[in-house]
């Protein structure tokens, strides 16, 4: 297996984590009480319990670094998610930052920034 980081991201209701990234293609591989693990083709997303977490006051954040960002930020449009401002959950479609990355964000329900990055291709 070759070297790869899982980001740990609160959560405030497992189910609800659960039926928030099954709409953006995430499957269920590990759950109990204590711990939720959601995986989508080569992306994993781990979760703890974090009842009391305001969403509005989070800080938890990681980078999802994908092939096709184009493709993961329709695939949240058509799933509901809303192109605003604020609030959770929303989504900010990718724009080619100062850095020359292409960058979309998206907020999850319990107010995770997710930073969508789209890969380099080779060549």
């Amino acid at each position: 297996m070759a070297d790869h980081a899982t980001p740990n991201l609160p959560s405030r209701d497992f189910a609800g984590t659960i039926a928030f990234y099954n709409r953006l293609g995430f499957e269920t591989s590990w759950h109990d009480e204590h711990w939720l693990i959601l995986e989508r083709g080569g992306l994993c997303l781990e979760f703890f319990p974090h009842p009391d977490l305001d969403p509005a006051q989070s800080w938890f954040s990681c980078c999802l670094r994908l092939d096709d960002l184009d493709a993961f930020h329709a695939a949240c449009v058509q799933s509901g998610i809303p192109e605003i401002d604020n609030g959770c959950p929303r989504i900010h479609p990718p724009t080619v930052e100062h850095s020359g990355m292409t960058v979309g964000y998206l907020v999850d329900g319990d107010g995770t920034l997710l930073r969508l990055v789209q890969n380099k291709c080779d060549g």
